[in-house]
């Protein structure tokens, strides 16, 4: 590192000093926490995010938002070249760098680990940051520091793209480095371009169900969401968006609004009510990553019929499912491409969607809890489906894969006609256009959900009705060492401390339908506990049993 490169990092980061007896931890989320706290860290993330683009080679992303928080709170993560999230690899040096106590243990650090990684630091090769943010009125000061951070590298360049939302972001980072096209406008032009071309191939039978149930009213968390939504809409002739809660009319950020609330609280958002019954809704997080559906009963008293992330997932894959059956049986593709369908879910997953799933013939994976791990897994696949009961989620496909539908569509002529394999083979190539293959993105998953409803000729009751959800309870157990436990078997199996999982299997076996298992928090000294069983009662007792259990082994009193 040059003298003029010490000097520019001495210099700026002089002018942000971190916050006292504050120590921040890089996760899925990034760092969150009350926005007042953050301008030293966001900074810090700039010269990261620099650092990680002179690294790579590649356009790297920062965003700013702290998703489902309070708007008091806010955030930032990076976005690495494939849109994708952060390098796991480099999550301790950003931890270690946003910890820094001065501006001289921030270059010393930054110095062993230029020189551990390689990366040159000669002002000759270039890095790119893509800057964006959401909503939150701590975002533009934040902005700010991460463009200093950034160009406290040099040759580095913080390029604004504005305020966005999360997916947004990712998927521009993923275009740039494809070399693609990538503005907002871009990003809205490929999805209502493909949406339209699904449109277009639903069966003519079938087209009369979009011009009865052509509306969808969405909750938009008073975010960024519902914002780009009500401007994607009006790209999409078809379908009717009508977008409550946008935070236009002065509505709060994440009160008592937005997916999370929506999901957790299994209660009406607000402007929603009895006038809403039988009508096909739907609700964003605070920055659009994610999104659940709900009905209004007749006589909610404020409670809705929740349909989430399972089901979201479910309906995919059995789309997904029945296009890939068209193309084994009309295009030999089991001669020239052996393509393999996979789902991917956590044992936080309701066991009724699994079963239902399996019924399907479809291959089941779990991993640990954790969109990073459901993520890497899905990869494997031709086709990967992912989703949290959250709502998060996506569909990802090959390279290999899309390079076959890609030749596939490139021989059917447009005078002749078309057969139902080559049908499927341009339906799936616009579904890998319309779905993000970078991140969960609320946007186009709703725009997913909604024509896959219309060439099913579904309504959102017939969607509901794949399967009954069985019974759950969520519980927490305060320990005195989490550590203490460890798991197996994508968390589901309790392998230490000896005998816990056996008092645990002995417990569940009492229960019809019953599956429970305990993890520990990623966060604070408590056990996880889930259950579920064929009834409300049963689940909430054997959660309860297996509470008392881990007390016994690993409880405050047992130490």
């Amino acid at each position: 590192m040059n003298d003029e490169q010490q000097y520019l990092l001495l210099n700026a980061s002089s002018r942000f000093s971190p916050p006292q007896g504050v120590k921040l931890s890089y996760g899925t989320a990034g760092f969150r926490a009350d926005a007042s706290l953050l301008p030293s860290t966001v900074y810090r993330v700039g010269i990261l995010a620099a650092l990680r683009s002179l690294k790579t080679g590649s356009v790297i992303g920062l965003m700013i938002t702290a998703s489902h928080n309070k708007v008091s709170d806010n955030g930032v993560k990076i976005a690495d070249p494939n849109g994708g999230m952060l390098s796991q690899h480099w999550e301790p040096f950003a931890d270690a760098l946003v910890n820094a106590p001065s501006p001289q243990h921030l270059l010393l650090l930054i110095n062993e680990f230029v020189a551990k990684e390689g990366i040159l630091m000669d002002g000759v090769c270039q890095a790119e940051v893509l800057l964006g943010r959401d909503t939150r009125p701590s975002g533009d000061a934040l902005v700010d520091a991460a463009r200093q951070g950034v160009t406290s590298i040099v040759g580095a360049v913080a390029t604004d793209m504005g305020i966005l939302t999360t997916p947004q972001l990712h998927w521009m980072v993923r275009a740039r480095n494809k070399g693609i096209q990538a503005s907002e406008q871009d990003y809205f032009e490929q999805l209502s371009s493909s949406f339209r071309c699904l449109e277009d191939l639903i069966p003519a039978e079938k087209s009369k169900f979009g011009r009865m149930n052509d509306k969808v009213v969405v909750d938009g968390s008073n975010g960024v969401g519902g914002l780009k939504l009500k401007d994607l809409g009006r790209l999409l002739n078809s379908l009717v968006i009508e977008v409550r809660n946008s935070g236009e009319d002065g509505g709060v950020l994440n009160d008592e609004v937005g997916a999370d609330y929506v999901q957790k609280e299994k209660v009406v958002p607000h402007c929603f009510g009895s006038k809403d019954a039988g009508i096909r809704c739907a609700s964003l997080d605070g920055d659009a990553d994610r999104f659940v559906y709900f009905i209004v009963p007749s006589e909610s008293n404020g409670r809705i019929d929740l349909v989430d992330g399972d089901k979201i997932l479910s309906l995919f894959a059995l789309f997904i499912r029945e296009q890939m059956s068209f193309l084994n049986e009309n295009e030999g593709i089991k001669d020239c491409h052996q393509a393999r369908l996979g789902v991917v879910q956590t044992a936080y997953a309701n066991g009724a969607s699994t079963n239902y799933l399996r019924q399907l013939g479809l291959e089941v994976n779990f991993t640990p809890t954790g969109v990073k791990y459901l993520h890497e897994k899905a990869a494997e696949f031709d086709i990967g489906i992912y989703f949290e009961a959250n709502g998060h989620g996506t569909v990802l496909f090959s390279e290999s894969f899309i390079r076959w539908l890609e030749a596939r569509t490139k021989e059917i002529s447009s005078g002749s006609k078309v057969s139902e394999g080559g049908k499927a083979a341009l339906r799936l190539l616009a579904v890998s256009k319309l779905i993000n293959q970078a991140v969960g993105d609320a946007l186009s998953g709703l725009l997913l959900v909604e024509v896959i409803l219309q060439y099913m000729g579904w309504s959102i009751h017939r969607w509901n009705e794949l399967y009954h959800d069985l019974p759950s309870r969520q519980l927490k157990v305060k320990v005195a060492d989490r550590n203490a436990v460890h798991t197996a078997n994508a968390e589901t199996v309790a392998v230490s401390p000896p005998g816990l999982q056996e008092a645990i299997n002995a417990e569940t076996g009492k229960y019809h339908q019953g599956r429970c298992f305990v993890r520990p928090s990623g966060t604070e000294d408590v056990v996880r506990v889930y259950a579920e069983a064929s009834t409300q009662e049963a689940a909430d007792t054997l959660a309860n049993s297996v509470a008392k259990l881990v007390d016994q082994f690993l409880g405050l009193s047992s130490s």
